[in-house]
């Protein structure tokens, strides 16, 4: 579904790349896209965003498909950031911050497989940042008294952009749904790149 001439409704960057040398991708599932996307769009540092399914078996899945629940995909965020204005740190803590990562396959009444909340890592150094984290952000949330963390944390799988009408939902309709929402726990994530 990549499109060379789709652009960044917020930013007006190439939705397909080329990305600066530098620059590293994160993506991240927590619940639906549209609000997750956002908050990563806001941040300084970040070149582009999208949104797209990922971690499923299916190959090039639709909206239907992934709400189905049949393909196993997670509505994700891609992030394309660089690392020297904000670190992958950063987008973790924002991450935990920003949901509930508690909930296994729902983020408040969005429930299915494509709500779940997912770390899909770009290479050791994430892994290890994300797991680090999440062992963090786990003694944080058994301090305030909440479940377990269900967050899936593995190595990245096929990106597949979503529909260019999910992209940048929030900017073009900025009264839509957007279900993100925290558990009020702090991440002990140092905030500096």
């Amino acid at each position: 579904m990549a499109n060379s001439t789709l652009k960044h409704f917020v930013n007006d960057t190439s939705m397909d790349g080329p990305w600066p040398e530098g620059f590293e991708t994160a993506v991240f599932a927590m619940g639906c896209f549209w609000g997750a996307e956002r908050l990563y769009w806001q941040l300084d540092g970040v070149h582009n965003t999208a949104v797209g399914y990922s971690g499923g078996t299916s190959e090039s899945p639709n909206y239907q498909d992934v709400c189905s629940g049949r393909t196993g995909h997670a509505e994700v965020v891609r992030v394309v950031f660089d690392p020297r204005v904000v670190s992958y740190q950063q987008l973790l803590k924002v991450f935990w911050e920003s949901h509930n990562p508690t909930q296994g396959m729902r983020q408040g009444n969005d429930v299915g497989t494509q709500y779940r909340s997912a770390i899909y890592t770009s290479g050791a150094a994430q892994l290890e940042l994300a797991q680090e984290s999440r062992s963090m952000y786990q003694r944080e949330l058994e301090l305030a008294g909440l479940r377990p963390i269900t967050t899936e944390i593995v190595a990245a799988m096929e990106f597949y952009i979503a529909e260019e009408y999910h992209q940048q939902y929030l900017a073009k309709n900025p009264d839509g749904y957007c279900g993100i929402g925290g558990t009020g726990v702090s991440c002990p994530i140092a905030s500096h790149a």
